[in-house]
């Protein structure tokens, strides 16, 4: 892959085009490399190498204008976007929102509740008690892939994807103890740019040479090793994506992902924790920005607590055309095995009128064998 590439947020459009786009011709994926300053930005082009011309998206631009001091330099090969079935092991990948380079370590098979959906009333799920709204959800599958992250664009997405996103509970008596594995990440199917490289190391990450092996006689060309079969039974329970959660108010897309993390034991109590996984994405085209957050979160025990507070991890982030989504992930936990949440964020208009966007109600299952604990970054 020569020279380095930047993140940046690629539209969704790309990925409209690539797959609609001959599917005799390839890409090759162009970036943009400012040799004066140091930093880079990325823009994606697509140019047909059969016949040397720029492909479908060719009037499609990401950058306002070409600063100079900037260099276009081939970095891989767009692959067809696939429409059915899903991308295996060692796929490499751009993320169509956050622009990261990225490489595939196994799939996960998801219940999605979409309330932006109209569903029949079987297969749905319930509302949790005083949520808002009375409307049954209905699930269905939605493939998702667990990934590693390039390291080289970790310092381009920080503002807008947290790259520590997946933790563990610690393995010794301190209950509120956390670590993270830095640069692992959760990706729907369609968030997926295939691409390939000549490289036999294209992915920079400390995981990356334990978990895979380059095998040229193979397509994709890097397969598991066991390292990453024995990491990924060990951990299972505490990786596992199971529900997904998505409701669009105004135009704001909230899509939650909770993961049990284990029980520990504080004084002479059970405590159970939670990680949730929360994306908000700009589907219009106004300028809005978060500003708090209102919590409802229920607990088998019977308690209802309330929590407010400005933005979310410290951060009121900006949702705009350019930079549409925002992802972070968080922690709740519970003296009881199981509970729901739900909430609002209150959102902020250009001329200072406020909105709030529902925050889908979904539920804190406790449903893994506590008996093991997590192995987190254990080989």
């Amino acid at each position: 892959m020569a020279g380095k590439m930047a993140a940046c947020a690629i539209r969704r459009g790309l990925l409209s085009s690539v797959s609609k786009y001959n599917k005799k011709h390839t890409h090759r994926i162009l970036s943009i490399v400012d040799s004066s300053s140091g930093f880079e930005v990325y823009r994606p082009r697509l140019q047909c190498r059969a016949c040397g011309l720029a492909g479908g998206v060719q009037q499609r631009r990401f950058m306002s204008s070409r600063p100079e001091g900037k260099i276009l330099e081939t970095v891989g090969v767009f692959e067809a976007v696939k429409q059915h079935g899903k991308y295996e092991t060692g796929q490499l990948f751009l993320h169509s929102v956050f622009g990261y380079r990225g490489i595939v370590l196994f799939p996960w098979h998801a219940r999605l509740y979409d309330r932006d959906i109209t569903p029949p009333m079987s297969d749905s799920k319930p509302e949790p008690p005083g949520a808002h709204g009375s409307k049954e959800v209905k699930g269905k599958t939605h493939t998702y892939y667990q990934v590693l992250i390039d390291t080289r664009d970790c310092p381009h997405i920080s503002q807008r994807s947290q790259t520590e996103a997946v933790t563990f509970l610690a393995n010794h008596d301190d209950s509120r103890a956390l670590y993270a594995i830095p640069g692992l990440d959760y990706v729907s199917h369609e968030d997926i740019l295939p691409y390939n490289s000549a490289e036999q190391a294209p992915i920079q990450h400390e995981l990356f040479e334990r978990f895979l092996m380059y095998n040229p006689a193979k397509s994709p060309p890097f397969t598991a090793r066991d390292t990453l079969k024995a990491w990924q039974e060990k951990n299972h329970p505490w990786l596992e994506l199971s529900d997904v959660h998505r409701e669009t108010t105004e135009n704001i897309r909230v899509t939650v992902i909770p993961f049990y993390m284990g029980m520990r034991e504080a004084q002479n109590s059970h405590v159970y924790w939670w990680r949730y996984c929360i994306r908000l994405e700009n589907m219009g085209s106004e300028v809005v920005q978060l500003r708090e957050r209102h919590w409802r979160i229920f607990s088998l025990s019977g308690t209802l607590e309330t929590v407010r507070g400005r933005g979310v991890v410290g951060r009121e982030p900006v949702l705009s055309k350019e930079q549409p989504a925002f992802q972070y992930s968080s922690h709740v936990s519970l003296q009881a095995p199981s509970g729901h949440m739900w909430g609002t964020f209150r959102i902020e208009r250009t001329d200072g009128s406020h909105f709030d966007v529902r925050i889908p109600p979904f539920s804190l299952e406790s449903n893994k064998d506590d008996k093991a604990p997590p192995a987190g970054y254990t080989f």
